[in-house]
């Protein structure tokens, strides 16, 4: 396999290695195709074959949104991010963890006046990420990490997972891949001390590593724009404008540097999960 400038998995601009994150890196150096651990993009006969021999050991539920994200980053990057993070932590742990299919719309009532935004109400959103977590529990799945990449669905799910588990019978537990970023290593690499921020500088750095093809600043104007936008809120209004200025200090480097850092704090979380299971 050839090197590829978005190696960051193992790059020193990411968080230092403890031991337990060196085993990581070290059980990965085989390379596995990156499909292999998208539950998805898998056979019958995979999945079966992971879970029966007792190799699968946990699997990731990511939670994202469609969402508006100011007028240059596509609305899907919440999602789009999670699910990267997921299945680069999936495979820095493979063949052990798989990823289950996103949930692509989140709880966003507080976009709606931004058109676009597609949103669930909680009971809906959290009814899906349950009926995901009972049907792979109905498999065989026993540890389930539900990473959430969308600010509306923190606080619904910290509330409920506890409640899933304990119906179900399982492991299961949730985090944000944001929760990696310690104050010192936002303020090591955001300039605006802001992480995540709303389409940013931090989610326009992530995509400009990431997935470059999501963002179009061609034909945007904000000034142009914003009187026509209609923002509801004012304070929201104020906050939007300040975020807009904010994505242009991102880069490639810095959204390298913080996928690195996410991918690796998760990767350590599964593992804490499977030795604990």
């Amino acid at each position: 396999m050839k090197p590829h400038r978005r190696s960051f998995l193992f790059s020193a601009a990411a968080a230092p290695l403890t031991p337990a994150h060196a085993q990581i890196e070290q059980a990965a150096a085989g390379y596995a195709h990156p499909r292999k651990v998208l539950l998805w993009e898998s056979t019958r006969k995979e999945f079966r074959d992971l879970l029966e021999n007792g190799t699968l050991r946990t699997v990731i539920v990511p939670t994202g949104s469609t969402e508006q994200h100011n007028e240059h980053l596509a609305m899907i990057h919440d999602t789009a991010s999670v699910t990267l993070v997921a299945q680069k932590a999936a495979l820095l742990h493979y063949p052990h963890v798989m990823v289950a299919t996103p949930v692509s719309v989140g709880i966003s009532p507080h976009w709606m006046d931004r058109k676009g935004t597609l949103t669930l109400k909680k009971e809906t959103f959290l009814a899906v990420v349950f009926d995901i977590c009972e049907s792979l529990q109905t498999h065989g799945v026993k540890s389930i990490l539900v990473l959430n990449g969308h600010g509306g669905n923190v606080a619904p799910l910290r509330a409920a997972v506890p409640d899933f588990a304990r119906k179900l019978g399982i492991r299961i537990e949730t985090n944000s891949y944001w929760d990696a970023y310690t104050p010192q290593i936002v303020k090591k690499y955001m300039a605006s001390g802001k992480a995540p921020g709303h389409a940013a500088e931090f989610e326009t750095s992530f995509a400009m590593a990431a997935f470059p093809q999501r963002i179009h600043w061609e034909g945007v104007d904000y000034e142009k724009v914003k009187p026509h936008l209609k923002i509801k809120d004012p304070k929201s209004a104020v906050q939007e404008e300040e975020f807009a200025r904010e994505a242009k200090l991102a880069s490639t480097a810095k959204g390298e540097a913080m996928i690195g850092i996410a991918v690796k704090w998760t990767a350590e979380r599964l593992r804490q999960m499977m030795a604990a299971v």
